[in-house]
């Protein structure tokens, strides 16, 4: 008879539900080999073959409730799958799932029950519409944005999904139009970093030795301050609290919520933001 760790292992290289692993074990007399032959077979481990395929497509998909967003990439072979029916379907089901449980990582996501169908596993049922589609599908990160009252969250979903970009603002909960807003910024300006406070002092150093190599032979005091200037230059152009604000370029997305702060004498502060591109 096959341990429970017999079973995890088939389970785990196949997909396949524990109650299959059981009997499949059963029926090759512990042989896992023999059991994962057997399960090719008959078709129930059509998944094995396709683990490995590369799966360069996808989506990324949100969905929210009272408490929390959740954004959740899902990956698969072609841009055609992607926009199969079925394929949509899934993506749906498996981000409003994210959202309903909030799970703590993308790990811990795959392994827990599917509530719809707690006989199986978030992955275990990702390994199911491998086997309906005949793709290699692949949930590959999940995000959960915690809402608040004081706080702000405006999401934009680009090119069907191909660019996903979430903002926050703290300080007020009625600044979701200027988030979405920010937002749409961030997916056409794609920032690496929040504000220049979020650069690391390894990169900042690695600008400033390359600024220096830009402008040798002048004296100390005038490359030090062509070096800060260059510094000013790549924070502008890599801090989305700094890049020229899409819809009014004299301003920069900080004096914008600054700005907007003001008028509705809140602090509002850019506290976060996420930008997702598919398989980035």
């Amino acid at each position: 008879m096959a341990t429970i760790e017999q079973i995890k292992s088939l389970r785990d290289a196949t997909g396949i539900g524990m109650k299959d692993c059981q009997k499949a074990l059963a029926e090759a007399n512990d042989d896992m080999e023999l059991a994962i032959a057997n399960l090719r077979k008959s078709g129930l481990a059509a998944a094995i073959k396709k683990q490995s395929r590369e799966t360069n497509e996808g989506v990324i998909v949100t969905a929210e409730n009272n408490d929390r967003i959740a954004i959740v990439e899902v990956n698969a072979e072609t841009d055609f799958v992607v926009k199969n029916e079925r394929f949509g379907q899934f993506t749906r089901e498996i981000v409003e799932e994210a959202a309903k449980t909030n799970p703590s990582s993308l790990e811990n996501f795959l392994h827990q029950k599917y509530s719809k169908d707690p006989s199986m596993s978030i992955d275990e049922y990702r390994a199911l519409i491998v086997q309906t589609i005949g793709e290699n599908i692949q949930i590959s990160r999940v995000r959960i944005i915690p809402k608040a009252s004081d706080k702000s969250v405006g999401v934009y979903s680009h090119l069907g999904g191909k660019i996903v970009v979430a903002v926050e603002l703290e300080g007020d909960a009625d600044q979701i139009a200027l988030a979405k807003d920010i937002a749409m910024h961030a997916a056409a300006s794609s920032p690496s970093f929040l504000s220049p406070k979020a650069v690391s002092s390894d990169v900042i150093e690695k600008e400033r030795d390359i600024a220096k190599g830009q402008v040798i032979g002048k004296p100390e005091n005038i490359i030090d301050k062509i070096v800060d200037g260059k510094l000013q230059a790549y924070y502008k152009e890599n801090c989305l609290s700094e890049q020229p604000y899409i819809k009014d370029e004299k301003r920069s997305v900080s004096e914008v919520i600054a700005d907007k702060g003001k008028e509705i004498k809140k602090n509002l502060v850019l506290s976060n933001f996420v930008r997702w591109a598919v398989g980035a």
